[in-house]
């Protein structure tokens, strides 16, 4: 994975230098390298290192021109079209109290080439904003070109310059710490954002802020009226007193440790701070995802499935409601009375409609793959693919994301989140990126520990509700 984030930064380069477009950012970067080597033949053995679906890497290898979003959401819509009819048949059969294995098979393996066609797309639309790393930009600061200059120096000779001193002259710290490593250059670091907020499904859809402590803390009323009404000459009553809580989220670290020979670092031509962000940027998203949906809050962030669950008609404030799906180890089933969409239907009321107009699914790949399958009372199918090529596929006409984190369907599990995320969880992130260079552990190979600091947690416990796999 790792040398594949620095190749593919590589290959968007020329993709563009090509005239291919790269519209919108993307999860993980497979599909859109791809391409990339069918024109430059760049190192075979590169691209069979990465997981392509055989569908998708065909489909990306021959668009690769600024049609191809829209070329895969057409197929998408059809291959869309084709499995409700098979399914259609299926569940003819199924009122007749007839079952067919070969037509289920057929249902499942359209269903997979859905889910194929969504990540093409979803890859091709995000490769911009993921790719978007490296590079001085135009316009910069003098103080923060000098510090990007001595920054280059020691990574490539360990000399460091002054560079301590430089990170205070450019505005990235207030102390020199050089015991602690050095920061790296802002674009670096919003380069590591960047691709951070693509891969990371929870981050995307949060509210992100950057603190200059480990700490963040939040008041929040939890009732009492603080105002009245009242007439332009009549008394102003004393308003019942608010209660307030203390919302603090912590920051821990999280770490990578890319290496690179010497050789390398020698190496005039070879972006350096781009390297170092396609790097670390992966293994950081991939540990925050996974902590921001199940992390229990020590030294990391505390993730959505990680608090008090209740039922939903007995909700109260820091915790989180939850509607069930009807059956004890999954969705019920289409044989049965109940009708699988209502659980979804459910959980949509569930949260309030002032929460709605902003709301989103969450779940995996493989849950959505069985939800895609619902109809409600009047026969449509609940999901719908994507309206146009920037957009993500629906439910119940609200966007849906995935995040593999999320729990499988099983029982007792919580396999579906419905929320406003940019009021119900904050992203915390601590500003500053260090690294500190280590050429002797792995001689002859030099070792760059890079850190950051971020938390995570629920802010507004009403935004957001999850669906349990329960039958009561």
């Amino acid at each position: 994975m790792k040398i594949v984030a620095f190749c593919v930064a590589f290959a968007a380069t020329m993709l563009c230098g090509m005239g291919v477009s790269l519209a919108a950012p993307f999860d993980h970067a497979p599909a859109v390298f791809a391409t990339a080597v069918q024109h430059l033949d760049v190192i075979g053995a590169l691209g069979a290192m990465i997981p392509l679906n055989a569908r998708a890497r065909g489909i990306i290898a021959i668009r690769n021109d600024a049609g191809a979003p829209v070329a895969i959401l057409n197929e998408l819509r059809q291959t869309f079209e084709t499995f409700k009819a098979e399914n259609d048949r299926i569940l003819s059969d199924l009122k007749k109290g007839q079952s067919d294995v070969v037509q289920s098979e057929k249902v499942d393996r359209i269903n997979t080439e859905i889910a194929s066609l969504q990540r093409a797309l979803d890859e091709t639309n995000v490769a911009l904003a993921a790719l978007k790393v490296g590079g001085l930009g135009g316009d910069i600061d003098p103080d923060a070109r000098e510090h990007q200059t001595a920054f280059d120096k020691w990574f490539r000779k360990g000399v460091d310059a002054g560079l301590s001193d430089l990170e205070v002259k450019a505005k990235l710290t207030t102390q020199s710490d050089p015991d602690g490593g050095y920061l790296v250059p802002e674009h670096v670091e919003q380069g590591i954002d960047r691709v951070l907020g693509t891969v990371s499904t929870v981050r995307s859809l949060a509210r992100v802020i950057s603190i200059s402590t480990d700490t963040y803390k939040k008041l929040v009323n939890m009732g009492g009226a603080a105002s009245g009404w009242v007439g332009e000459e009549t008394a102003r009553p004393q308003t019942a007193t608010p209660t307030l809580r203390e919302i603090a989220i912590n920051t821990g670290e999280i770490y990578a440790m890319p290496a690179s020979t010497q050789k390398a670092l020698d190496d005039a031509r070879l972006d350096l701070t781009a390297w170092l962000a396609g790097e670390v940027s992966i293994e950081f998203a991939e540990k925050e995802g996974a902590a921001f949906v199940s992390g229990d809050g020590v030294n990391k962030p505390r993730g959505l499935l990680s608090y008090t669950n209740v039922a939903n008609g007995s909700w109260a404030w820091g915790k989180i409601g939850f509607t069930i799906s009807g059956d004890a180890s999954a969705f019920p089933a289409a044989t049965t009375s109940v009708n699988p969409a209502d659980s979804l239907i459910d959980l949509y009321y569930a949260l309030k409609s002032g929460y709605r107009n902003g709301a989103s699914w969450l779940m995996s790949d493989a849950t959505m793959a069985t939800v895609r399958k619902f109809k409600d009372a009047d026969g449509g199918y609940i999901w719908a693919p994507p309206t146009a090529a920037g957009e993500v596929p629906t439910i119940l006409q609200k966007p849906v994301h995935t995040d593999d984190n999320m729990d499988a369907v099983g029982s007792g599990k919580f396999p579906i989140a419905f929320g406003n995320f940019q009021r119900a969880y904050l992203v915390v992130d601590r500003t500053g990126i260090r690294v500190l260079r280590d050429p002797y552990t792995s001689k002859p190979n030099v070792l760059f520990y890079t850190t950051k600091r971020v938390g995570g947690g629920v802010v507004n416990f009403e935004a957001v509700k999850l669906l349990k796999i329960a039958n009561a």
